[in-house]
């Protein structure tokens, strides 16, 4: 059975952009809070809508706010 074992040193390749991958990183952050913040804010202005007599407008309004004030706080 042929041996694997790799006998050079660990870095082999090219040297890594480290700057290109701490904003690659930030963007997927920013992305996951504000994709997180959208979800939760579509939830509630379902519920809002389809559990209470509030009807369509009302729960627009609301998914306006939630969406308004979760990026005002997460900023």
């Amino acid at each position: 059975m042929a041996d694997n074992t790799p006998t050079g040193s660990a870095e082999t390749g090219a040297e890594m952009d480290y700057a290109e991958h701490e904003r690659t990183y930030s963007l997927f952050l920013t992305m996951t809070k504000y994709g997180s913040l959208t979800v939760v804010a579509v939830l509630i202005a379902m519920a809002f809508g389809f559990f209470t007599t509030a009807g369509f407008i009302s729960s627009t309004i609301l998914f306006l706010l939630i969406i308004a004030l979760g990026t005002w706080l997460l900023r």
